[in-house]
């Protein structure tokens, strides 16, 4: 794996949902690192990854409701454990479980492994709520995917949060999530 700077030069082969990323951060004048790998599916390689960018790849999480009414895209660090107690309080809703495959792919044009904040941009009528935990927020920069699983982009967080989100029409709730791995 190696580290580029901006959008690949070749595009061939490449998934126009990734291309279209590219084409929007560069519109908002968003500097971004890239690097490319084999598909990722566990957060243990995704630690390789990080090595690489520089940066934690955060543990994106796409939830609903029991009712599957109500969508969350849950952007935490990679190392924290996620427990549906913790978040259920902080935003009132009673019941999480993981949102199916086929709604990822409705709003945000992802398939599992690929969930990230760049799906935001395809969710153009809101269905899904972004939750950011705080530790996430204090990072300069935020890794993710281009919304595939074959790379992954190392953007300022406040680039993420004063441009793309304002363009992509979502805002954020800040949430606060335990760090299980500090209690040892």
């Amino acid at each position: 794996m190696e580290l580029y700077k901006g959008r690949p030069e070749e595009v061939t082969g490449r998934e126009d949902r990734e291309i279209k990323v590219y084409d929007l951060l560069d519109s908002l004048g968003i500097e971004y690192y890239r690097t490319d790998h084999s598909e990722v599916n566990t957060m243990e390689a995704c630690y390789e990854i990080d090595n690489i960018l520089g940066v934690t790849i955060c543990k994106n999480l796409f939830l609903c409701n029991r009712q599957k009414t109500d969508f969350y895209l849950l952007m935490m660090p990679g190392k924290k454990k996620f427990k549906t107690k913790d978040l259920s309080s902080q935003i009132n809703t009673a019941r999480f479980s993981f949102a199916d495959a086929e709604y990822m792919e409705k709003y945000l044009n992802i398939r599992p492994g690929a969930v990230s904040i760049m799906g935001l941009m395809n969710d153009t009528e809101n269905h899904v709520r972004l939750l950011i935990d705080k530790d996430v927020l204090e990072g300069e920069y935020i890794g993710c995917h281009p919304c595939v699983s074959t790379s992954s982009l190392k953007l300022k967080t406040k680039d993420v949060i004063e441009k793309y989100l304002p363009y992509v029409s979502h805002e954020m709730t800040v949430v606060t999530l335990p760090d299980y791995n500090d209690e040892k």
